[in-house]
């Protein structure tokens, strides 16, 4: 049966199984402030503008390094999330032309083993869509699969690109995906594979997520579905999917469908995480290089991440405050950014939450 109503289920900071310890000195945490490119110094100075309006205890350490940096930049933002175990960043652009290092965004996962990738697609009230009541949740593997970065030509003109699927980092994520669905009142995880053609590393990948949800999870439903269907189920009845737990690069196409069906990237949490740390960054890889410096970004999918830090942080009520005033501005519809049908700025947009947050 299609859920057709919005849960109140929030999002729980996810801990079980983890160590991550925030760096924290007379009440007050310091979060490494990664801004990224396009549009991340924009709406990552949005965060840090409510932030400071409500008097959270959040002290930044900010790490200035572009995506077409070369990969030893990285080493800059892994030694402060080393420190800090918890950081904001924004999306570094990788071009599809350069050459000679891969994706920061990837380097810095692997560095630091943030290895579940999380994307909620909720519907919001006031934003226009085709479908409504969406509400699914992709959680996608970040340090291997199609992402692993091994590419050689062996010959010229003839390029080997390896996909490493492996059962250990298979089982991490399953459980991970499990154990979200569990702290967050969902009833059903699908894997998200194409063992039909890549029978030996996909059919690793569905076969182990419904071995370890069989045998360890008996109350959480699970599915599994090739990953062309899964894109079209997702189009046309998208209130099936509860969790969607996929390898990197599904993750990557069924998170553009799921911004499409909510009203776009800019409205999109997203969250990184590993066994020490947690990276928050918005759940849609959409870098805006084409409106940078405009002061017309959506910053939603910046602070609601950011809500998403507070919760792991344990500033649970002061997340819930910020997240309900983002809801209740762009529900009147008065002050909201061009991407979702209105015309004003993302300082404009800022500035009205921070008045909903001030009327509390």
């Amino acid at each position: 049966m299609l859920r057709q109503v919005v849960s109140k289920r929030s999002i729980a900071s996810f801990t079980k199984n983890h160590n991550i310890v925030p760096k924290k000195y007379g009440g007050r945490y310091t979060v490494t402030l990664i801004p990224g490119d396009g549009i991340g110094k924009e709406v990552t100075d949005s965060v840090v503008k409510i932030f400071a309006s409500q008097g959270l205890p959040i002290d930044w350490e900010r790490i200035d390094v572009p995506g077409m940096s070369n990969e030893n930049e990285v080493k800059k933002a892994v030694e402060s999330l080393k420190r800090n175990k918890i950081g904001l960043k924004g999306i570094w652009h990788t071009s599809a032309d350069q050459t000679g290092y891969g994706s920061l965004n990837v380097a810095l996962r692997k560095q630091l083993d943030i290895f579940a990738n999380v994307a909620i697609f909720k519907s919001l009230k006031g934003v226009k869509t085709k479908i409504p009541d969406v509400d699914l949740v992709v959680i996608r593997e970040n340090t291997e699969g199609e992402y692993s970065g091994l590419e050689h030509e062996s010959v010229p003109g003839v390029v080997e690109s390896l996909k490493i699927i492996t059962k250990p980092k298979t089982e991490r994520i399953a459980r991970f995906a499990f154990d979200f669905a569990l702290e967050n009142n969902r009833s059903t995880v699908t894997a998200v594979h194409k063992a039909n053609i890549m029978k030996l590393s996909d059919g690793l990948f569905k076969n182990t997520v419904a071995e370890v949800g069989e045998k360890e999870y008996p109350d959480i439903k699970v599915n599994t579905i090739i990953v062309d269907n899964a894109s079209m189920q997702a189009v046309a009845k998208p209130h099936q999917f509860d969790v969607m737990v996929t390898p990197s690069m599904y993750g990557t196409i069924l998170g553009n469908i799921g911004a499409a069906l909510i009203g776009g990237p800019g409205l999109i949490p997203g969250a990184n995480y590993g066994r020490e740390h947690a990276v928050f960054e918005p759940g849609s890889r959409h870098v805006g290089l084409d409106i940078e410096n405009q002061n017309i970004a959506n910053p939603t999918a910046m602070i609601l991440s950011a809500t998403l830090m507070l919760n792991q942080l344990g500033l649970r009520e002061e997340s819930k405050r910020i997240s309900n005033a983002v809801y209740a501005v762009i529900e009147e519809g008065k002050t909201t950014t061009k991407d979702i049908g209105g015309n004003a700025s993302t300082t404009e947009f800022t500035d009205a939450v921070i008045d909903k947050l001030n009327a509390q």
